[in-house]
């Protein structure tokens, strides 16, 4: 099992023309609960089971378990999930030093909302932060996409 490292920003700017792919994303939870979330998630014609840990203190860094499965498989484990979907489109965004910005988009109950997350081989790891990029939001628990189907963005 691995360790995601992962830093979130809100968006604050044009990041559009960065962009080297989008993805639409619809995922939903077997379990999220703090100490442990368990997603099903189908991106374009792939699809994957996902367990992550409880993050720590920071909120940057938490074990995670992810595996391809078929996605009939994923789409009869979504009829069994937590009530409240996330729909989102993923952006792709390179970085400077070869790691790579995430752009969630997000739809529904939580349309309007724009987060950036890096994956980092540390928590220290530097990176350059383009100018579109607003806020750290990384601490902030409202903007796990596990709580975010709980906490939709739009009651804020």
């Amino acid at each position: 099992m691995g360790t995601e490292i992962e830093r979130k920003f809100l968006v604050k700017g044009e990041f559009r023309p960065y962009v080297v792919k989008a993805m639409r994303i619809t995922q939903a939870y077997i379990s999220s609960v703090a100490e442990r979330t368990v997603r099903i998630r189908i991106c374009d014609q792939k699809a994957y089971l996902t367990v992550k840990g409880k993050s720590n203190k920071a909120g940057m860094s938490r074990l995670e378990w992810e595996k391809e499965i078929d996605i009939e498989d994923a789409k009869d484990l979504l009829r069994i999930c937590e009530e409240g979907v996330i729909d989102k489109t993923r952006y792709v965004v390179p970085e400077s030093c070869g790691l790579k910005f995430e752009v969630d988009e997000f739809y529904g109950e939580n349309e309007g909302l724009l987060v950036a997350e890096i994956e980092l081989p540390s928590e220290d790891f530097p990176f350059d932060k383009p100018i579109w990029l607003g806020d750290e939001v990384t601490g902030d628990f409202r903007y796990f996409n596990s709580n975010l189907k709980n906490n939709p963005y739009k009651y804020w």
